[in-house]
């Protein structure tokens, strides 16, 4: 049970850092492919550490059961980024690095061991996100959410996906609405979230797909078609994500 579970953050329990990596690679491979997160993330998780949470096990101390981090950034303009998780993550290094005041805080990830999957842990690592956001003044914390089963329907428009919902009015997409129930308001699409490009053999690498034809090409994972040009030995992946915001 997620009651069990003790959510900590690095600031408080830097022992910790070390191992919050090792919950493996639940994530599709290309994803690791971003240079922004290559760039900058691994510098959020010890900038931000009060912002950075993971979670143990009584009877497993030390081994970490789940992560979940956040950014402090300031707003560019009125709307939230198009640019969504690589825009925050690299706002939030340069605001540091500047001195620049930032009223807001994005969540970055929240990354969770299968077995601990569907317990409830999930809302209250929101939750802990929230109250960490609050701490900071920020009036709420955004997310740029990468929707659970997207990859299934690699050809439906991003906006369309993200409208679904089921009879009770909640989110179609389980991950959607995981922070719609948790008192999340869907605000807009980021239409270039993460932009990933690498040559054909690695993407056949992160995928296991062919890669052999000009296109738009469906690969394991990802949430639209990855965009191949054999003659450049290129393809190009352009996430889109959906902001959310919890008021704090």
């Amino acid at each position: 049970m997620s009651g069990d579970l003790t959510i900590h953050s690095l600031a408080d329990r830097p022992d910790l850092a070390e191992h919050m990596w090792e919950l493996g690679r639940l994530w599709p491979d290309f994803v690791f492919g971003d240079p922004t997160a290559d760039l900058f993330y691994g510098r959020c998780t010890t900038t931000f550490a009060e912002l950075s949470f993971v979670v143990e096990d009584p009877a497993e101390p030390g081994v970490v059961q789940a992560r979940a981090h956040a950014v402090p950034f300031a707003m560019r303009g009125d709307e939230l980024p198009d640019g969504g998780w690589d825009a925050v993550v690299r706002w939030g290094i340069e605001d540091a690095i500047d001195g620049r005041s930032t009223d807001e805080v994005s969540a970055l990830e929240i990354t969770i061991r299968p077995d601990h999957r569907g317990t409830g842990l999930a809302a209250r690592l929101i939750a802990t996100l929230r109250e960490a956001a609050a701490e900071r003044g920020a009036t709420r914390l955004v997310a740029p959410v990468r929707p659970t089963l997207k990859s299934i329907e690699p050809h439906e428009p991003i906006d369309a996906y993200a409208q679904r919902t089921r009879p009770d009015g909640l989110p179609a997409d389980p991950w959607l609405r995981t922070h719609v129930a948790a008192g999340g308001t869907i605000e807009r699409v980021a239409p270039q979230s993460m932009v990933i490009s690498g040559t054909l053999g690695q993407w056949r690498e992160w995928t296991g797909a062919a890669f052999d034809t000009d296109g738009p090409t469906v690969a394991a994972g990802a949430l639209v078609p990855v965009l191949v040009d054999v003659g450049r030995d290129l393809g190009v992946y352009v996430e889109p994500n959906v902001w959310v915001s919890h008021p704090t």
